[in-house]
């Protein structure tokens, strides 16, 4: 006797997905005209979709004023459970499309600091010796939750255990010392004594972005570290400057705006062009404070992932060792 499938419910009563991308479309832009240039059809086609999708549902999703549209309750709810999954969708087709197509991703999970001082400028040679790999970054300060569908070969951050099935390579520990501009130390020559450099313009991370490279390490740990009490700053000294954005801190510093706290691994390269100097010479070194590089164990035997983490070793200094 032949056993009959059972109908399937829950796929039966989804809609068109064509019908739910031009709703999306249209949902993101407020607009049926922009919805189909975005889709590359005509506004007929949108309109026509969503028409159907709400006869589906049985609801309006837009209010109609004219040209101009907006989102009902229902729109609104339907909307914020839509466009995760189409997000999803688009990520998984569009890595199988590149497997496929020959071409071997890796992604990277990093921070913003890590991304824009370390990773950038290094990219290009690396992709031109690597012509057959595609690296996806994803830049984060919250390592702990991903979105949904990312699953990272390699992280790069201070967590030495960031989850199951990783294994984790120390890389460098926390140099961190006062920079400035050239120009900026010779219209200032007193920043070689630090009493005189507490009083003057400050760029300071703030404890929203310390997670970014050192949690615990802003100017006033600094200077308390050389016997220095920022607190004792008189009232009317220059300005202390806080942001969460290290690389932004750094394009101030760049800019001749003030001194910022450079991290080593981070700032050396652009101390060594020039860009940037050291006033002093004192530094705080933090042995016990490690940045990691964590591999996806699974990915020991890809050519391509292991060519990755191999490269950001060797430019540690780091020769890759098989764990």
């Amino acid at each position: 006797m032949v056993k009959h499938t059972e109908p399937d419910l829950s796929l039966i009563h989804m809609p068109s997905l064509r019908a739910v991308k031009a709703f999306v479309a249209a949902a993101k832009y407020l607009n049926f005209t922009r919805a189909a240039e975005s889709l590359c059809v005509t506004q007929a086609a949108i309109s026509r979709q969503i028409r159907e999708l709400e006869n589906f549902l049985n609801a309006e999703l837009f209010i109609r004023n004219g040209r101009a549209v907006e989102l009902t309750s229902a729109g609104a709810a339907f909307f914020d459970a839509v466009q995760l999954s189409l997000s999803n969708i688009s990520q998984a087709s569009s890595r199988i499309r590149r497997q496929t197509s020959g071409k071997r991703v890796v992604t990277i999970c990093c921070t913003p600091a890590f991304s824009g001082l370390w990773l950038t400028p290094r990219l290009p040679k690396f992709l031109a010796a690597n012509p057959d790999i595609d690296l996806n970054t994803v830049v984060t300060q919250n390592f702990l939750t991903m979105e949904p569908g990312v699953q990272p070969d390699i992280f790069v951050n201070k967590l030495s255990k960031i989850r199951e099935g990783y294994s984790s390579y120390p890389l460098v520990c926390d140099v961190i010392y006062p920079i400035c501009s050239p120009r900026y130390l010779e219209q200032n020559p007193d920043l070689s004594d630090l009493e005189s450099m507490s009083q003057k313009p400050l760029l300071n991370l703030s404890p929203f972005g310390r997670s970014q490279i050192a949690e615990h390490v802003d100017w006033y740990v600094w200077f308390e570290y050389h016997h220095v009490d920022l607190n004792s700053r008189v009232v009317n000294s220059a300005q202390l400057y806080h942001s969460n954005d290290y690389s932004s801190l750094v394009q101030l510093a760049v800019a001749g705006q003030g001194v910022a706290l450079g991290w080593h691994y981070l700032v050396d390269p652009l101390v060594q062009q020039g860009l940037l100097v050291r006033p002093v010479e004192q530094e705080l070194t933090h042995k016990d404070s490690q940045h990691f590089l964590t591999f996806r164990e699974e990915k020991k035997g890809d050519d391509a992932c292991t060519r990755v983490r191999d490269w950001i070793l060797e430019e540690f200094g780091i020769v890759p060792t098989v764990m």
